[in-house]
């Protein structure tokens, strides 16, 4: 029995040794990303906006088909008019008249690689249901990459004040 002890404390007492002694790196002391890790983030983040643009495309063009396929099955939408689900948010398209739109200032944020949200303005000449919806708005669309292939599973758009 006390053999086993003193085989556990001194067991103990290399493990907390070996933790202790690792440096962790400070904020200021953070490896540099490699270049391939860069090219890789900054792919990504092209992929990303060209999503953006195709998914507002395939919308603006009541492509219905092409649209739903960008959307996860979980997909949610969010704006002035409450949560909606894929079915809404592809009925809304079937109702609005997107003339022209141009985006600004998008930002990417890579949070892992299968996980990435799209934040920007977008400027609007549109209608829906037969009103003026033309404006600038702020949207953001989470995506996640399944299977190999970047599915928005979240929306949101609002119209600036």
């Amino acid at each position: 029995m006390k053999r086993e002890f003193v085989l556990c404390c001194f067991s103990l007492f290399v493990a907390a040794s070996i933790c202790f002694g690792q440096e962790s790196p400070s904020p200021s002391q953070s490896p540099s990303p490699t270049p391939l890790k860069t090219l890789r983030s900054a792919t990504k983040e092209a992929t990303i906006v060209k999503l953006e643009k195709s998914v507002t495309d395939a919308y603006k063009n009541k492509q219905a088909k092409a649209f739903r396929e960008y959307l996860a099955p979980e997909f949610s939408a969010v704006d002035a008019e409450g949560v909606k689900d894929a079915d809404a948010a592809v009925s809304d398209m079937q109702k609005t008249d997107l003339s022209n739109y141009s985006f600004a200032d998008m930002k990417v944020s890579l949070l892992s690689p299968k996980m990435a949200v799209a934040t920007y303005k977008v400027t609007t000449q549109s209608t829906s249901s037969g009103r003026d919806t033309s404006g600038i708005y702020y949207a953001a669309t989470v995506w996640n990459k399944r299977g190999g292939k970047w599915l928005a599973v979240l929306h949101t758009f609002v119209k600036t004040q």
